[in-house]
């Protein structure tokens, strides 16, 4: 690639004007992929720009020891690596113990999520087969079956920003496709120069140094748009909660909001915790982190360790 073809879109943004500049530009990718690149992809590595110390995650070694760092939260987001089965695993142990008020999925829609029922959600040929998972572009569904099933009893939240969500994002910008709440959620505020540049940085890295520049700044703000939808749908859940008469009228105290969501977007530096806090300040948040071989990047209240396991070179997808 040695050129990019300035194209000039009338009444477009110039973040969708980015978009269109790149699509042209980098003919050996289709368009499609991009967007796919785009839904799929999480950050890559911690910043130092927060201006927040935190302490250093608790290492755990088993749920035993992740189960009283998580006590007490109102969120507790548990990342993964999507294809790493050791990770789901954890998760369905750990929404087991904590019979949370009500699951939030990064990998299915609002809409998605609103035809789960208890007896579907541990039906996996059945589940699989109502959320299209085949086409979903997710790792293999018997991954997640399991993270599924421990979630019968809690009320589901879909928050995957659909492909046309992505695109109408690229073209118009993702504060207009998310909606008034932009501003609450952090979307209308522009990140400072050195976060935006390590973000962009972490975009280019996960993309195996093949993505435009032009197409980074894009890449960032939809990752900020997913962040923000995972957040907003998260406020949903614990208005749902709050509000649920049979907990009400038995004197319940419903459990936490359980986030299931990779390791990028569960991230408390980065992430949708980051946002959540933005709208809702008051939240007592918790996140897990889960590692491979010892490789983590960002902030967690409690990390875990999985063996890696054996993956083709995501880059040959970029040659």
């Amino acid at each position: 690639m040695t050129s990019h073809i300035p194209i000039m879109i009338k009444g477009v943004s110039d973040f969708g004007r980015a978009f269109c500049i790149c699509a042209a530009a980098w003919r050996p990718i289709a368009v499609g992929v991009l967007v796919a690149a785009a839904v799929m992809t999480g950050t890559a590595r911690a910043d130092e720009h927060s201006g927040q110390v935190r302490p250093p995650a608790v290492l755990a070694s088993s749920v035993a020891e992740v189960l009283p760092v998580l006590a007490g939260a109102d969120v507790v987001f548990l990342g993964e690596i999507h294809d790493n089965p050791a990770h789901h695993a954890v998760q369905a142990e750990i929404i087991t113990a904590l019979q949370p008020a009500a699951v939030v999925w990064e990998m299915i829609t609002a809409t998605q999520a609103a035809a789960l029922t208890p007896d579907l959600l541990q039906d996996g040929p059945a589940l699989a087969e109502t959320l299209d998972w085949t086409q979903s572009g997710w790792p293999e569904f018997a991954l997640y079956q399991p993270v599924f099933a421990a979630s019968h009893g809690a009320a589901q939240f879909g928050a995957l920003v659909p492909r046309t969500g992505t695109r109408r994002a690229m073209e118009q910008g993702v504060a207009g496709v998310f909606g008034p709440d932009a501003v609450a959620y952090g979307l209308t505020t522009p990140l400072d120069e050195a976060e935006q540049a390590a973000r962009k940085a972490d975009q280019l890295a996960s993309h195996c140094n093949a993505m435009p520049g032009e197409m980074l700044p894009v890449l960032v703000e939809l990752q900020r748009l997913r962040d923000a939808v995972l957040a907003r749908a998260v406020v949903a859940a614990l208005d749902h909660a709050a509000a649920d008469p049979v907990r009400q009228s038995g004197g319940q105290n419903p459990g936490p909001v359980v986030v299931v969501t990779g390791n990028g977007h569960a991230r408390l530096d980065r992430g949708a915790p980051l946002a959540l806090r933005q709208a809702r300040p008051a939240l007592k948040i918790t996140a897990l982190g889960q590692s491979e071989g010892g490789q983590i990047e960002g902030a967690f209240d409690v990390v875990m360790e999985a063996d890696p396991i054996p993956r083709a070179d995501p880059c040959l997808a970029f040659q």
